[in-house]
């Protein structure tokens, strides 16, 4: 034992540091700081099986962002010649898909010029004009998108509606809208969402209801899910932090 223990003694340290820099990187849950420092090298390992394998996978995002950049310029020199709407659109999906949503917007502009029956268009280019800070374009395109397809993209559409009925002052429609598509999707990027959007109407407590919903499903997911929805998660505890930090302000100062 004391000679493997030897052979094993730099590696297993090494083991024990990566596991902790992702553990810090990720904030994952505390009770792996036990099992990789009381366990060393065999704990650490066990992190890296159940919790830095499984990230790997995330990885597989940035070939195919490599992958996208690529055909980006294959379509972009087949549109000089060939401005079809299929080239397009797949033009629009891509750099939409490279969260470039100014060059997607201009795409969609042109896709829906050439044919303006198409509700995924109208989606994207909503979706777009919202994130741009357009939330006045957005509104025709995202009811004409969900006119055509009430359920478009998993209810998404209508979330992005509603919070852009919110954005132009449409205030007595957004609640109401929002609230509807709430009946129909419980993914933690609506729970957020929706909790959020209550909180920006002054409604504090309703905010905190929906945000408990979204710790209470977490509980329910798969490890695989909790990682792939770890970014609401992490959006969501900051979200009760705000809420909870007039009440504290307010406790402090009476005692």
């Amino acid at each position: 034992m004391g000679m493997l223990g030897h052979l094993f003694y730099p590696w297993g340290f090494l083991v024990q540091i990566l596991a902790l820099l992702h553990f810090f990187r990720r904030r994952g849950e505390y009770y792996w700081l036990w099992i990789i420092f009381l366990g060393g090298a065999l704990g650490a390992f066990v992190y890296i099986v159940v919790e830095v394998v499984p990230d790997l996978g995330l990885i597989r995002g940035a070939f195919q962002s490599h992958g996208r950049k690529a055909r980006i310029n294959v379509v972009e020199a087949m549109i000089i010649d060939n401005p079809s709407l299929a080239n397009l659109e797949e033009l629009g999906e891509l750099y939409f898909d490279e969260k470039q949503y100014a060059k997607a917007c201009e795409m969609f502009d042109r896709a829906i010029a050439t044919r303006s029956d198409s509700p995924h268009s109208f989606y994207r280019r909503g979706f777009c004009s919202l994130v741009l800070g357009d939330p006045a374009a957005a509104v025709p395109d995202l009811e004409a998108a969900l006119r055509a397809d009430p359920k478009m993209d998993s209810y998404r559409a209508g979330m992005f509606l509603a919070e852009a009925y919110a954005a132009v002052g449409r205030n007595a429609e957004a609640p109401a809208h929002f609230a509807d598509v709430m009946k129909y999707s419980s993914t933690p990027e609506m729970l957020y969402n929706y909790a959020a959007f209550l909180k920006s109407q002054n409604r504090p407590e309703e905010s905190r209801e929906w945000t408990q919903r979204l710790f209470d499903k977490k509980r329910t997911l798969p490890h695989y899910m909790q990682r792939i929805e770890r970014p609401w998660f992490a959006k969501s505890k900051a979200l009760l932090a705000e809420l909870n930090a007039p009440t504290t302000r307010q406790s402090t100062a009476t005692s």
